[in-house]
């Protein structure tokens, strides 16, 4: 790939990438293309679906990303909505795809499959101009807008759990949070005549491709809560905070990248 005339020069530092989509062999080209066209960029991670996406960005903390928009579990929409404007977001997308023209007036980025040098670039110039800048309105008002346009599965109404030797079938109104250990995702839920718990073995990032976001929040990457059960949240000091709950005593933590959901704390 020739890019002498339209490489752009490495910053002073290095950005971090991170690079989702659930075909292999555009990603490869993707990341070649990158690599090429921003010297100054590190790909500090892949993703080969959405669920795998956000749960990159939650672990290395890109300082961009490159979506594809279509991908199993979350697209690359739900990603960005959830990324919520802390990064630049480029979207990776097929032919006629998606309001392009809105992409074109500058909102959101996107670049065509196959990846061509010169609008790669391009992106890459836009990015590199938006970096630390918030998002703006339109763009939150636009990728709600282009999430309607994509199915999502409607979430199970019951979710089944080990409890000793008993299997529960557990209403997911009925569900108060997630928590997820090292093997098994804790569910806490009421049964009724109060606080109770169970065991499950799905791991909290496809829950999060299951359960309706309007409902359930992720507030933690361990923790995702029935934001209906919430109490308080509780700024303990400048970068920590946590939830307390109706009836329930725990305290669930909330990381840095959720404290924007309760922004009058």
């Amino acid at each position: 790939m020739n890019t002498s005339t339209a490489s752009v020069p490495a910053p002073t530092d290095r950005i971090t990438v991170l690079v989702a989509d659930d075909e292999e062999a555009p990603r490869a080209q993707l990341v070649a293309a990158l690599r090429e066209a921003w010297p100054g960029a590190r790909i500090v991670a892949e993703a080969a679906n959405g669920v795998d996406a956000w749960d990159a960005f939650l672990e290395h903390e890109p300082q961009v990303c490159f979506l594809d928009i279509r991908m199993p579990g979350l697209s690359g929409i739900e990603v960005a909505r959830r990324i919520d404007g802390q990064v630049p977001v480029v979207f990776v997308t097929a032919y006629g795809d998606h309001a392009l023209a809105a992409f074109d007036a500058g909102a959101v980025d996107y670049v065509m499959k196959p990846v061509d040098a010169a609008r790669l670039t391009q992106a890459v110039q836009r990015v590199r101009g938006r970096l630390g800048q918030p998002a703006t309105p339109d763009v939150q008002a636009l990728l709600a807008q282009l999430a309607g346009q994509l199915r999502r599965p409607a979430a199970p109404p019951v979710i089944q759990a080990s409890v000793g030797k008993e299997v529960r079938l557990i209403r997911v109104e009925d569900i108060v949070y997630f928590e997820s250990d090292a093997r098994y995702t804790r569910v806490a839920y009421d049964d009724g005549s109060g606080a109770a718990e169970a065991l499950i073995r799905t791991p909290l990032k496809e829950l999060l491709a299951q359960l309706d976001p309007a409902q359930f929040w992720q507030v933690h990457r361990s923790v995702i809560v029935n934001h209906r059960h919430i109490a308080s949240a509780v700024r303990v000091d400048e970068g920590n905070m946590h939830l307390t709950l109706r009836g329930r005593p725990e305290k669930l933590p909330v990381s840095r990248h959720f404290q924007g959901l309760f922004k009058g704390q």
